[in-house]
């Protein structure tokens, strides 16, 4: 099993702890894992986004150049990240905040009004843990108790009471797409 990830949005939107929890999880379930920040020119508009790489094997790199998944979270990461899936592979869009529409036939394109939802919720900082649960009922490269887990070494101790929040979207985005796929 290998799975190369993509997250992409703006800066503040939760993209780098996103990459850090499938990295964690992955740790927990000791499989070989690489988490790889880029910051670049997001203060100018442009995208923060972090490459992630779990495998049963060792990693070879952390650069991840045709993602297997790409979840975006801004219609700039759509843009770069959209035409690099590879094929057969997953885009997930958080439909909110991204006007575009994939026209790829050759990948599975999940669309979720994230932060619409997470509002919802009463919380729209919790949009990163919808896309994360859609992408781990996808997947399964991860589970929803090892990302569950990592909360508490990504969130630092003062934030760990939005652990039940960030569960409950983690949940609210595994449900979302169990009865899509």
């Amino acid at each position: 099993m290998l799975e190369e990830i993509i997250i992409a949005g703006f800066g503040g939107q939760g993209v780098m702890s996103m990459g850090q929890l499938i990295a964690y999880a992955g740790m927990f379930e000791g499989k070989a894992v690489s988490w790889l920040p880029s910051y670049g020119p997001e203060q100018r508009g442009g995208t923060a986004n972090c490459a992630v790489v779990v495998s049963d094997e060792q990693v070879g790199s952390p650069l991840v150049t045709y993602p297997s998944t790409a979840i975006v979270l801004n219609n700039p990461s759509f843009d770069k990240f959209e035409p690099l899936v590879s094929p057969g592979g997953l885009l997930i869009i958080n439909s909110s905040l991204v006007a575009r529409v994939s026209e790829r036939s050759d990948i599975k394109v999940i669309e979720l009004n994230a932060t619409d939802i997470a509002n919802d919720m009463g919380n729209a900082r919790v949009a990163n843990m919808i896309l994360l649960g859609a992408f781990i009922e996808l997947t399964r490269v991860v589970s929803c108790e090892s990302v569950i887990l990592s909360l508490k070494k990504v969130l630092s101790e003062d934030k760990h009471h939005l652990i039940e929040v960030n569960k409950q979207a983690l949940m609210k985005g595994t449900s979302m797409v169990s009865v899509t796929h």
